[in-house]
């Protein structure tokens, strides 16, 4: 069963999270038909925002998440978007988020586990981290859901390819200084765990900062997947794909890298 996926390649309004919602709407009602529609990290917020994030943050009942869920119900689709999250065990706290949503409407959250703070950079002063990667199971197989600098990490990719994922997507808000790290870390990571990566970028600028774009998807042996393209705009593209969710394990045997790595990790 094709899985067919859009990475959302676009820059959010900052603070506005009305608006983008909008623009979620709008490229979802608006854009090809699509089994999942990714979106970048922090898109209904922006990045760039401070002691905002916080004010800003969804949680459980937010109006938001039903508008949303309509939406992904109309299509018939899974969304992938990132959002500032106020988890009502942990008052006062905020999480950096990817929002959950099938055709059955809200579906829940996956959370970002390792938050920079250095350079640019200062998610661990206005986020707390998120608990263990949990994989999202839907009809195709389970996903791995990621954030950002989660990809530095090896050992998250690994525990959600492990817990039988038979894609990883991550979602990003990196700027140009990182755009050739993220060029060599997605490949490695999938290989290192035979699985395809989809990964989509935000673009723009916020406070001097300047997103990187650069989303695409790698193959089992990382390899770039050539996408079809729909501009948008000069900063914004969606880039559309056809994949085979069954390639991990034909693929596996060649390289049996999850086998072997159990034979130090039995359990």
């Amino acid at each position: 069963m094709t899985l067919r996926v859009t990475l959302v390649e676009a820059a959010p309004a900052r603070g506005d999270i009305p608006g983008n919602v909008k623009r979620v709407q709008t490229t979802l009602q608006e854009g090809p038909e699509a089994d999942l529609v990714v979106f970048p990290e922090l898109f209904l917020s922006g990045y760039r925002l401070g002691d905002r994030l916080s004010r800003l943050a969804l949680g459980p009942g937010s109006p938001e998440l039903e508008s949303l869920g309509n939406t992904a119900r109309e299509k018939g689709c899974w969304v992938l978007v990132g959002a500032p999250w106020a988890p009502p065990d942990r008052p006062g706290e905020t999480l950096n988020a990817c929002l959950l949503f099938s055709p059955h409407g809200f579906e829940g959250i996956r959370t970002k586990r390792y938050l920079p703070t250095f350079g640019p950079f200062e998610e661990g002063v206005h986020f707390s981290a998120g608990g263990r990667s949990q994989t999202v199971p839907t009809p195709w197989g389970s996903w791995g859901v990621q954030i950002c600098y989660d990809t530095f990490f090896p050992e998250v990719s690994r525990d959600l390819s492990r817990a039988g994922a038979v894609l990883l997507v991550v979602l990003s808000a990196s700027p140009v200084s990182s755009r050739t790290l993220f060029e060599r870390l997605l490949p490695a990571r999938a290989i290192e765990n035979g699985l395809p990566v989809a990964f989509c970028n935000r673009t723009g600028v916020e406070d001097g900062l300047v997103f990187a774009g650069g989303s695409g998807v790698w193959d089992v042996r990382g390899s770039l997947v050539d996408p079809e393209v729909t501009a948008l705009g000069p900063e914004s593209r969606l880039l559309n794909y056809q994949l085979d969710p069954s390639e991990p394990s034909r693929w596996r045997p060649f390289r049996p890298v999850l086998r072997d790595v159990a034979q130090g990790h039995p359990e």
